[in-house]
Formats: structure tokens, sequence, C-alpha cells
């Protein structure tokens, strides 16, 4: 007997496709294959998260079943996290061991990461390699032209993070050269820049954090580190609540859900309490709830007249001094919010320009078009706000 092909079967059909329409079930590609046969060998197998693409995140891990507070979302085995033992053990441990003065637990991994993926097909961990994004978005890797047109605190981090990947570059060349026994090509080669950029910004945008003991042939930098294959394709929410930890008695790593997830739906792990932007960029002018605490108090210190300079501890206390000096702070507060708002749209018409004419900065130019568009809507909202309590006070 034929299946019922009526109003019900089509409305179970809709309702099943929709589920899967805000992402892409990815888990029977090629890379992911080998990936879970790869961790399958290392003892984890995952029924209920699927590798996806989502419109929003990109690339994520979406769960086939429903998510309760309280229910295990991933459980990795010890074996299958890349750490300094995972280091160590292999062909770089005894070089790393008698190095002087000791290389720092980031540089170990780093190295690990170069050499592993230099191996090609000859590396135990390639099926992990393949996943791993080929470029990044990181401060550090942004071009020039890039960096110039992100919002100031950012830029200046861009700017730290070059000086500091470069410093630690210079710093670990003679380490590099040192393991030239190992290989057959220059260390020079396989140890460049590049590669070095690359290792950094897996570790620094990949990494779960597991403490480890100090060890004597490593430097004092804190060994906190750990690659977690797949684990790593949870994205990030501030709206979620997880509990994660390496679990001693099971020797595995861990991560329980205080928050609800439906069938199919995208699965969020929670690094802190800020979003995506906030991570990178900390705006201490304007919110979504208008011009912050901070930039007001210091407008009305500086508008103080002559006769209320004793009353600046009550204006740190957040006491109305005067009417002439609460209207005086709105003004001058709208003006920069205004000037702001002006010079964040320039920078979007520039990135508009730059995306038409530099074909290979399109990727970098969308992550400051993202960046400067939060920016701008918390600006025209700080605008907004400040209207509203200006028409009030007139």
């Amino acid at each position: 007997m034929k299946k019922s092909r009526g109003r019900a079967g089509r409305k179970r059909r809709r309702k099943h496709l929709q589920s899967f329409m805000d992402g892409v079930n990815c888990s029977h590609e090629l890379e992911y294959i080998k990936l879970k046969k790869w961790l399958k060998d290392r003892g984890f197998e995952e029924r209920n998260l699927r590798p996806a693409q989502f419109q929003d995140t990109g690339r994520g891990l979406m769960t086939t079943k429903g998510l309760q507070a309280g229910d295990l979302i991933i459980s990795l085995p010890e074996k299958c996290l890349l750490t300094t033992s995972t280091v160590l053990g292999s062909y770089l441990g005894e070089y790393i061991m008698r190095w002087k003065p000791p290389v720092s637990p980031l540089i170990a991994l780093c190295t690990f990461l170069i050499a592993e993926k230099h191996a090609g097909e000859k590396s135990q961990w390639k099926p992990y390699l393949d996943v791993l994004p080929k470029t990044y978005t990181c401060p550090v890797c942004l071009e020039h032209d890039v960096v110039g047109l992100l919002p100031e605190p950012l830029r200046k981090k861009a700017q730290e993070q070059r000086t500091m990947v470069h410093d630690l570059y210079v710093s670990s060349k003679a380490f590099f050269s040192s393991l030239q026994p190992l290989f057959a090509e220059n260390t020079g080669t396989i140890f460049n820049y590049s590669a070095l950029e690359w290792a950094w910004c897996t570790i620094n945008t990949r990494t779960i954090y597991m403490k480890h003991s100090q060890r004597e042939c490593f430097s004092l930098e804190p060994d906190v580190y750990a690659l977690a294959p797949y684990l790593d394709l949870l994205n990030h929410s501030p709206n979620v609540q997880v509990k994660a930890a390496f679990n001693e008695r099971t020797r595995r790593y861990e991560i329980w859900t205080n928050s609800l997830c439906k069938k199919y739906e995208e699965v969020f792990i929670c690094y802190g309490p800020h979003d995506n932007q906030r991570l990178l960029l900390e705006n201490l002018t304007f919110g979504w709830d208008g011009p912050s605490w901070r930039l007001l108090t210091a407008i009305k210190l500086l508008g103080l007249a002559a006769d209320e300079f004793t009353c600046w501890r009550r204006t740190l206390l957040g006491d109305v001094i005067s009417a002439r000096n609460e209207q005086q702070t709105l003004n001058i507060t709208a003006k920069i919010c205004h000037f702001l708002i002006e010079e964040t749209q320039h920078v979007l018409l520039q990135i508009s320009q730059l995306k038409r004419n530099k074909e290979n900065l399109k990727a970098h130019l969308a992550l400051v078009e993202a960046l400067r568009l939060e920016d701008l809507k918390i600006l025209q909202k700080s605008a907004e706000i400040l209207c509203s309590l200006n028409t009030a006070t007139t």
C-alpha cells in the first residue's frame, strides 16, 4: 500500500526540511568521514553531533537530538587531545628537552603543528590537520591596508599581535635551526614566518583550557593549551551556558550544557559573556544602552565651571551638579557620537571600494565590514538615546 501523500504528509515533510534549513549537513564530506574514522580509532565515537555549514556562523556542529540542561554535549578521550605531552612524546621531544633556554609550551605546540603539516601524508594527525582552516582572519593576519580600517582599539590590538608574533618568530629561529637533522629540507623554508603565524592562530583560536603541571623542559609560561579535534568545530555564543573540564576519572575532556538546544539546531559553547566583537574589541565609549558611564563622567568633570570644581567627588558618585553641566554633557556626547557615525560611514565606503578592487582581501574586508557595521548600529542606537535625553531635558 502506498504511503499517504495528503496534506498531513506534506506538512510533515515541510517541517522536516525546515529543520535542516539553518544548517547543511556536511558529515558525508570525505574530510569529515576520515576525521571521524581517525577519532574512532582513538576511542571517540559521536552519534548526535554532525558537522554542518550554517548561514550565520559558517562551519559548526548540529545536534540530531534535542539537548536539555545537564546533558553531555561531547566527551573526547585524552588520546584525541593534542597537548605538550603529545609533543614531548614525539620525535621533537629530545630536541625540546635539551634546548636551552627552554622553549615555551606555545612554541612547542606551534613547532609540532608546522612539522606535522609539512609531513603531509606521513603525519599521524593528517585527518585533523585537513579540517583546520588554511587561513585565518585574526588581527595578526590582516593586511596593512585592512588594519588601517579597523576600529581604533582593534587596530591597536592587531599591531600588538603582529609585534608579538614577529618577536616570537625571531626568538625561535635558533631552536628551529636545531631541528635540521629531522628534515631533508632546510628548516628556514619549513619554519618560516607564515607557517608560525598559521600555527599561532590555530592555537589561539582553537585550543581549550587544560592546565598541565610545570615541566623543566619548558619556560615558566603557563602550559594550558589543548587542541581538541571535532570539539573545536563548536562555535561560540554568549547566550549559552556550559560546563567544560577534563575529567580526571574518565580521562576525557567533557562539555555539559546548561541550556536547551532543539533537534537539528547548531550547538554552541561559551568562552565567556561577550559577543564575538567584544572578544576582540572593548569599546568603552558607546554601547547598546547609550554612552558609557565612563564617557559621561569624563565629560561632566571636564565641563565643571570654576565654582563647581569642589563638587568633583559628587560627580564621580553620579550626582547632578547643575542643569547647565548636564545639558552641556549631553550636547558634547551627542557631537562625539555623530562624529563617530560619520567616521564609521566613511570607512564603510572605503571598504566597499576595496572589495571591488582587491579580490584577494575579500575575506579580511568582510570581517572588518562586519565589525564596523556592528559599531554603526551601536552608535546609531546611542544617538537615538541621546536625542531622547536631550528632548526630555529641554
